[in-house]
């Protein structure tokens, strides 16, 4: 934080949830307020000047992934440009710059075929991530998974001291978030998106279930299909969850049980007492037939192996 003149604000791990919505929504305003008295500290005694979107490239690490911005649209649209982005120039290429924050705003002026008001600064990498951490976290807007991978990418690049201070966040957490992205394969995450509101127990049911699943790469085909790739972000999260999950039959409820590819094999009905397993007969007589004719043998195979087990 030193890096950019503005004091740490220390967060406090007790908040509770059942804080009131006004509480919520001046904290909200403070953070705001912070996130942008952070860009006018990085802003004093630099122009504001008006560049070419096209000359412009994203920061080196990626800490967005592709969303809805409709809202920002109609606001510049609207009130023109009120916030300045951050850049510096590029590293590698001249007359071309490198974004620290404000990728959004320029998505939007780019689409809008408006010039992008932009303040210049020279910025080491270090310098650059950290700027781009913290404007982020103090408007809260990344979701959890942008977050994590965010930190994920700088873990590569840079010493763990550096992810800590663009991160605000402990080694703990930090560690909580590197092991998770690396327990999701990347394809998957792309395919899910950003997932607004789902938070890191979610994201660790899923990689569990990842861990757990016969094909891995299953859920990521599922993710990307059409049907899915439909929903919002969030849902398409839901699904995929819902889709790894075992299919469990609920007692006292008539359940199917289907072969693996799909064809129905009988209808079955749990309780406390008894299971049920119904067959058709006119659809799989066959099947019928064979599964009386086998039955006491399967119960013989059954007892066996319990004796077994008792003798040894």
């Amino acid at each position: 934080m030193p890096l950019l003149g503005v004091a740490r604000k220390d967060r406090d791990p007790a908040t509770k949830l059942t804080a009131n919505i006004g509480n919520a929504l001046r904290e909200q305003n403070d953070r705001l307020g912070r996130a942008e008295e952070i860009e006018r500290r990085l802003a004093e005694g630099q122009a504001v000047i008006e560049l070419d979107p096209s000359t412009i490239e994203p920061s080196f690490v990626q800490d967005r992934m592709p969303g809805d911005i409709d809202g920002l649209l109609a606001s510049i649209r609207e009130q023109g440009q009120q916030v300045p982005i951050l850049v510096r120039p590029h590293p590698d290429q001249s007359a071309r710059y490198q974004v620290a924050f404000g990728h959004r705003r320029l998505r939007a002026v780019s689409e809008l075929g408006l010039p992008v008001k932009a303040v210049v600064r020279d910025l080491t990498d270090e310098q650059l991530v950290v700027a781009q951490g913290q404007e982020n976290n103090e408007r809260e807007d990344l979701t959890f998974i942008e977050k994590a991978r965010f930190a994920y990418h700088l873990n590569k690049q840079f010493p763990r001291e550096i992810v800590i201070a663009a991160m605000s966040i402990d080694k703990s957490n930090l560690s909580k978030m590197l092991l998770l992205v690396d327990a999701l394969p990347s394809e998957l995450i792309d395919a899910i998106g950003a997932a607004p509101g789902v938070g890191r127990p979610s994201w660790q049911q899923l990689a569990e279930l990842i861990e757990k699943a016969a094909s891995p790469s299953d859920a990521t085909r599922f993710a990307a299909s059409e049907d899915v790739q439909v929903l919002p972000s969030a849902d398409r999260f839901k699904v995929v969850v819902s889709h790894l999950k075992p299919s469990r039959i609920a007692r006292g409820l008539p359940g199917v049980m289907s072969t693996s590819d799909g064809d129905r094999l009988a209808q079955v009905k749990q309780s406390k007492s008894k299971v049920e397993i119904t067959i058709d007969r006119k659809a799989t007589p066959d099947f019928a037939a064979f599964v009386l004719e086998h039955l006491p043998a399967l119960y013989d195979a059954h007892r066996a192996k319990h004796q077994r087990k008792q003798g040894d």
